[in-house]
């Protein structure tokens, strides 16, 4: 395997922090070529510090001067600025760009990478979620391979090698309930934020946590399951796992179920991802049945969690609607982390959101960018 040089959009994050761990335990297949944040200036400086890349970008411009002050001596390049995201993924020097960035900002850099050529580490669910269709094309067009970094995704790439001349009957995306699996309607409508926030299984960021929560999660990786493998949406089918040992199910015609298995650690799949199609070495801790003699299954309750319907409507609707439900969503999840609104209010949010929202069946880019904006504005007037 010849050395990769790796830029990771969203470098500060839980996926980037953890990409950056995959990187240090192995220096001799992968260099980090670009690292870029939003906010967090001064952790993007330690990781630019410690790791070397040839360029950073710190999206938040207000913040340019301490990143530049502190990288410039070392010869490391320094912008700022959106468009600069989607200007250094283009360089000829990087060989895969791992977007982990948060929500509707992966978009353009994604597509911008795409443009380039460069094979794509996919952890940024919500680029195919708002414009799945012109990112599959975009991808085709250009020859650029998309390898999914969400631990379920992972699972089902992994599941499919081999398969290339089997149909997929199905698939099957494991959830692991989040934190109020058993809690009743009551219990789930007095959750607060550190209730919502203490995940049981998985390490994650903020929004994705609360995402997991309130299974809206589940619902954005149905949608972007669809579009990366080529799926009808009666071809998605979700079931709760407690454990979150088992990662993902793939039926094929014959009646065959092919899973992947192991235990919840995000460096597993960004590991795959960065090293496809080869399988690294690693030091993880290894599954054993032994700890785990019971697996459990169970149908996901849409009445307690509703955006896990909501995201199912909006993926059999397609269209702009996708887009109008993760707008609605990134608000809403905003305000609840704030402490504006109430845990449930976030479904109730998103719904008013998109029966106010405008149906596009066939939107462009620029559709999907007006429509971005325009539901976030009504959302917003939803909360204040």
């Amino acid at each position: 395997m010849n050395k990769k040089k790796i830029a990771i959009l969203g470098s500060t994050g839980s996926i980037g922090t953890q990409a950056l761990d995959v990187i240090e335990q192995n220096p001799d297949l992968f260099e980090v070529e670009v690292l870029t944040a939003n906010s967090q200036f001064e952790l993007l400086i330690q990781q630019a510090i410690k790791f070397k890349p040839n360029a950073v970008v710190i999206v938040n411009d207000d913040h340019y001067d301490h990143v530049y002050e502190a990288l410039d001596p070392l010869g490391i390049k320094v912008y700022a600025g959106r468009k600069a995201l989607d200007q250094i993924v283009q360089m000829g020097s990087i060989d895969m760009v791992l977007t982990a960035l948060v929500g509707f900002a992966g978009l353009s850099p994604t597509l911008e990478a795409l443009k380039a050529g460069k094979a794509i580490a996919l952890a940024n669910k919500e680029t195919l979620v708002v414009a799945g269709e012109l990112v599959m094309a975009t991808a085709k067009k250009y020859n650029a391979p998309i390898i999914p970094v969400d631990s379920e995704h992972s699972a089902i790439f992994q599941c499919l090698v081999g398969e290339e001349h089997n149909p997929v009957e199905k698939i099957i995306l494991t959830a692991s309930g989040g934190p109020f699996r058993t809690k009743s309607l009551e219990e789930i409508e007095k959750a607060s934020l550190n209730e919502a926030l203490n995940h049981p299984n998985w390490s994650m960021g903020s929004k994705v946590t609360i995402d997991s929560a309130t299974l809206m999660n589940k619902g954005l990786e149905a949608i972007e399951a669809k579009w990366l493998f080529g799926l009808k949406p009666e071809q998605v089918e979700i079931i709760v796992h407690p454990q979150s040992i088992i990662h993902s199910l793939v039926g094929f015609a014959d009646g065959s179920l092919k899973a992947q298995l192991g235990l919840p650690d995000m460096r597993l799949p960004i590991q795959y991802a960065l090293g496809f199609p080869y399988r690294i070495p690693s030091n993880s801790k290894r599954f054993s049945f032994t700890d785990f003699p019971n697996l459990n299954f169970e149908q996901p309750d849409l009445d307690r969690f509703p955006n896990l319907r909501i995201a199912l409507e909006c993926m059999q609707k397609a269209g702009n609607m996708p887009c109008v439900m993760n707008a609605a969503n990134e608000v809403a999840v905003d305000a609840f982390l704030n402490e504006k609104i109430s845990f449930t209010d976030i479904s109730r949010i998103i719904e008013k959101t998109i029966v106010n929202s405008s149906f596009l069946s066939t939107p462009d880019y620029q559709d999907y960018i007006e429509s971005d904006q325009e539901a976030r504005n009504r959302a917003s007037s939803f909360i204040y």
